[in-house]
């Protein structure tokens, strides 16, 4: 099997959606007089663009944490700081 080298790209894609989420879908595209698969590859785009964002950020704080940079926080400490201050706040 020869590999091409250079770039790919996928001419088309099959996506299986619910039945719900086509029919909305559906309704987009009638409402907006946009092509559905304009409207996925919109959707896919952002979402990749989101996903890759908040994979840097989570490398960043677990790179924070292992080089001491910064203390991780005991969640249940944290929730139980923020009652005593919520409580605090009402009662002054």
């Amino acid at each position: 099997m020869t590999v091409r080298q250079g770039i790919s790209r996928l001419a088309s894609m099959v996506v299986h959606l619910k039945p719900e989420t086509e029919s909305r879908l559906r309704e987009l595209s009638a409402t907006t007089g946009r092509a559905p698969d304009e409207l996925v590859e919109d959707a896919m785009s952002g979402y990749l663009a989101e996903l890759a964002q908040v994979r840097k950020m989570l490398d960043g704080r677990y790179d924070d944490i292992q080089s001491g940079r910064i203390q991780s926080v005991d969640g249940e400490d944290a929730f139980a700081q923020l009652r005593q201050e919520s409580q605090d706040r009402r009662h002054t």
